[in-house]
């Protein structure tokens, strides 16, 4: 009988069957995803804790890391199962080691790493927000880079040029507040509860973009730097004057003339960065892509300078474990895996 020769890793990664398992802690929810070759999702199953986090206005980190803790084992299970793979299967574990909540991360690394020294599967760490710009190669087969990324998050900003699956230059970012922490305090102002950024996109539809004139900010000519932090104040103050003088405050107005100030600026500095880097391109990446009015306004400006925009489905623009796992296949072709001292990194850069 011919001996067949056992493929190695290498080899295997390049097979259209090479399978990834990755894992995303990051903040409250807990996911976990089996990916077939480079972008067939054959699971992504994401446990929530907004329900959890709701009572207190926000994620708390400490109840956050707790419940990774208790659901991390039970998510693994169940990715495998509705991927309908068993260990054997598993080529790679991805993970997110950064950035995000440290508490958070440490336990999704940890696990991660408790796996491949288990069951002798390479490991490799990825960064977060290469996950998000890499959660739309999961939908279109045809996209490819480079392209411009505007990256739009609870704790991210950013416009950045993805040379290649694993090369990135940030072009601009928030120099204060995040757009989607912006979303957030303002639903707090508010009073609309949490989490802020879909409660002000919903009732945003009810108001009048135009009722309040919230002033733009745009910093020095040529930056693609952003900065939410004057807006917040400005709706704050506008709220608080409104009350003091006892005139009522029409909510949906304010939410409408807010989301309209913040996605000019948002959407006219990412058009100025793909006009000037030559591209035909744009990506949005991350939680505030879902964003009905961000989507609406950027479709409508790609649609006449004839550029391409790719949007996630809304399941791919939240934290989870599939976008990882597309991340964590390109890192690992194109630098092999990490060793079982690979750490979480709370602030990691893009």
């Amino acid at each position: 009988m011919k001996k067949v020769r056992k493929r190695t890793k290498i080899e295997r990664q390049k097979d259209k069957n090479f399978i990834t398992m990755a894992i995303e802690t990051s903040c409250d929810e807990t996911s976990v995803a089996i990916l077939r070759g480079d972008r067939e999702i054959l699971s992504n199953v994401i446990s929530s804790q907004i329900a959890i986090h709701k009572a207190y206005g926000g994620v708390v980190p400490e109840i956050a890391s707790r419940h990774h803790l208790e659901n991390i084992n039970g998510v693994v299970e169940a990715a495998m199962k509705e991927g309908n793979v068993s260990w054997k299967d598993i080529d790679l574990i991805g993970v997110t080691y950064g950035s995000g909540l440290s508490g958070a991360l440490v336990i999704g690394v940890a696990a991660a790493k408790a796996y491949s020294f288990a069951k002798g599967i390479p490991l490799i760490g990825v960064n977060h927000m290469h996950s998000h710009m890499a959660a739309a190669y999961g939908t279109y087969p045809e996209l490819e880079p480079p392209f411009i990324s505007l990256v739009v998050s609870g704790g991210h900003t950013n416009i950045v040029k993805v040379k290649s699956y694993t090369e990135f230059e940030v072009l601009g970012s928030t120099r204060d507040d995040a757009i989607g922490e912006a979303y957030d305090k303002v639903a707090r102002v508010l009073d609309l509860g949490y989490p802020g950024g879909p409660k002000i996109d919903k009732l945003a539809k009810e108001g009048n973009g135009s009722a309040v004139e919230f002033k733009r900010t745009w910093l020095e000519k040529g930056t693609y730097d952003f900065s939410f932090s004057g807006i917040k104040t400005g709706v704050l103050n506008y709220v608080n004057t409104e009350k003091q003088a006892g005139r009522q405050v029409n909510k949906a107005d304010v939410a409408a003339s807010f989301q309209e100030a913040v996605v000019e600026v948002v959407t006219t500095k990412t058009m100025e960065a793909v006009r000037k880097e030559g591209m035909d391109t744009l990506v949005l990446a991350g939680g505030v892509a879902a964003n009905s009015r961000l989507s609406q306004v950027m479709r409508n400006l790609c649609d006449k300078e004839n550029v391409k925009l790719y949007i996630p489905p809304m399941i791919m623009c939240t934290d989870n474990a599939g976008m990882v796992a597309i991340a964590a296949h390109y890192e690992f072709v194109e630098r092999g895996g990490d060793g079982l001292d690979l750490d979480a990194v709370s602030g990691l850069d893009i």
